[in-house]
């Protein structure tokens, strides 16, 4: 009969998995901000209800921004933590809502 071994907190190696998921979160971000400079050049052109919702989608890109620049940050320590629930609802409601905002502006 053999004995297993049970892992220890040492033998964990990430390997490059948290640069990759850093880089994604960067690249979500800049596709992010080519969308909201599209939606500004969209508002220039567009009635008051058009500027209405790329102002509001501003907001929720800054605050995805705020959201995204913390997980980063965290991202550079070595035993990262793993991303709370209610960051990752606010992550996923803010593409929600952003995408939302964007139907509505070129609607």
């Amino acid at each position: 009969m053999t004995s297993r071994r049970l892992p220890v907190e040492t033998d964990r190696d990430p390997g490059l998995q948290p640069e990759r998921t850093r880089l994604a979160w960067r690249r979500t971000t800049l596709s992010c901000a080519v969308v909201a400079v599209l939606a500004g050049r969209q508002a220039l052109h567009g009635g008051a209800y058009v500027t209405l919702a790329v102002g509001l989608a501003a907001l929720v890109f800054l605050a995805f921004l705020w959201l995204a620049h913390h997980r980063i940050q965290q991202l550079g320590f070595p035993r990262p933590r793993l991303l709370p629930h209610a960051v990752a609802l606010a992550v996923a409601a803010c593409m929600l809502a952003l995408a939302a905002f964007g139907a509505a502006a070129v609607w």
